[in-house]
């Protein structure tokens, strides 16, 4: 009885305070991608097909339960109680994919998902340990703060060595580099948000540079590949070997994309019928309803249906740094600044790997891309935003801090 009272008492606390218009964004957004997989879909068997919808849509709608869910829960106090947990489960859960159930792609060696033989879908631990990595970092930060360290070199050392550990367990078991990436820019962004002197800052990204140029030759050629093929593209090399690894080699999947996205022209060519996207070969347009499902959405929908994705998802993370904004704490402050943070590297990267100015990392596009672990992280960390919202600083109280 007391749990359903505590379980009635949230609920009734989450429409009085919650963050429902972040809620309508995200459901806007997850409508958005259902609509965009339904077409990408349709070249498959029509069972696969309604299988994506199923599972996509079911995905939505436990993700609305995990956000009413954890909009009750107090995220500050949970971390500090819970913080070595969270750490242990970060890498428990990335190094399950060592198990016997740890899948991926054979073609690149990739080792990103988990299937359990008891879910009817698979699991991507990089993904779900995101979250937490983002409220320990919240929590190192305002801990380095409050000791006075966060500007010294040896508080940058601590940051570093926790982001090191799970950029190594995500590069050397799973090979999904695209996930070492959003890590290491939500480093930066909380970083930065937390004091972290800015010269470090511009010393990291000069070594970083000097290191990846040393170690060169020594990176497996597929992932090179990648680059160097983007690189040729904007720099606009024309060599016959060139020109043939940018349109037929590594850089086929981006070629499709671009020609989507620009024969779609200012409105598309029409919902249902780009040519690419019900074109029924699988290779016509890779991934169409995971990482290339912005350019079904130029193809179909145009320029116009583009920017109205764009502007959906800009809207999410304007609300995540509204919150931050008036949140009640600094550590509150950086959790949903992190939360935008990782939103928009993922909107970035991702429309930058369709627009052919991006190497291919394989980072869905939040919210609208096929995907029952990307959809119930995003909605649950929106859901830890919104439980900041309903604790944040009253107004009266928050003008007089802006004084």
């Amino acid at each position: 009885m007391g749990r359903l009272s505590w379980l009635s008492d949230s609920i009734r606390a989450f429409f009085r305070k919650g963050d429902l218009l972040l809620l309508a964004l995200c459901l806007a957004a997850g409508g958005y991608g259902l609509v965009l997989i339904y077409s990408a879909t349709r070249y498959l068997e029509r069972s696969q097909g309604m299988r994506c919808m199923l599972v996509q849509a079911a995905a939505i709608l436990m993700g609305v339960v995990v956000y009413i869910l954890l909009s009750s829960v107090d995220i500050e106090l949970f971390t500090e109680k819970s913080w070595k947990l969270l750490l242990g489960f970060d890498i428990l859960i990335l190094c399950s994919l060592l198990t016997p159930w740890g899948t991926g792609a054979e073609t690149t060696g990739n080792k990103s998902w988990l299937a359990l033989p008891f879910l009817p879908v698979n699991i991507q631990p990089a993904e779900v340990a995101k979250l937490s990595f983002i409220l320990l970092m919240a929590w190192q930060c305002v801990r380095l703060q409050e000791r006075g360290q966060i500007r010294r070199f040896s508080g940058l050392v601590q940051l570093v060595v926790h982001t090191g550990l799970m950029c190594g367990l995500i590069a050397v078991i799973s090979h999904d580099f695209g996930m070492v990436l959003t890590y290491l820019f939500l480093f930066v962004v909380m970083a930065w948000m937390a004091g972290v002197r800015k010269r470090w800052f511009l010393l990291g990204i000069g070594g970083g540079l000097g290191g990846l140029f040393l170690i060169w030759d020594k990176i497996p050629s597929y992932l090179t590949a990648r680059f160097t093929v983007v690189f040729d593209h904007i720099l606009g090399n024309t060599s016959a070997e060139s020109v043939y690894e940018q349109t037929l080699g590594k850089g086929w999947q981006q070629t499709r994309s671009i020609l989507a996205i620009g024969s779609g022209g200012l409105t598309g060519q029409g919902y249902l019928q780009g040519i690419q996207t019900q074109s029924p070969y699988s290779t016509t347009l890779p991934a169409r309803y995971t990482d290339e499902i912005f350019a079904v959405c130029g193809e179909e929908l145009g320029l116009a249906g583009c920017v109205a994705l764009l502007l959906l998802l800009g809207a999410i993370i304007a609300r995540c740094i509204w919150v931050a904004r008036r949140a009640s704490s600094p550590q509150s402050a950086l959790i949903a600044m992190g939360y935008a943070g990782m939103l928009l590297i993922q909107v970035g990267v991702n429309v930058g790997m369709c627009l052919y100015v991006f190497p291919v990392v394989g980072l869905t596009l939040p919210f609208i891309s096929y995907g029952g672990t990307s959809i119930l992280t995003m909605f649950a960390a929106m859901g830890v935003v919104s439980g900041i919202k309903m604790r944040s600083l009253p107004s009266w109280l928050r003008d007089r801090n802006e004084r």
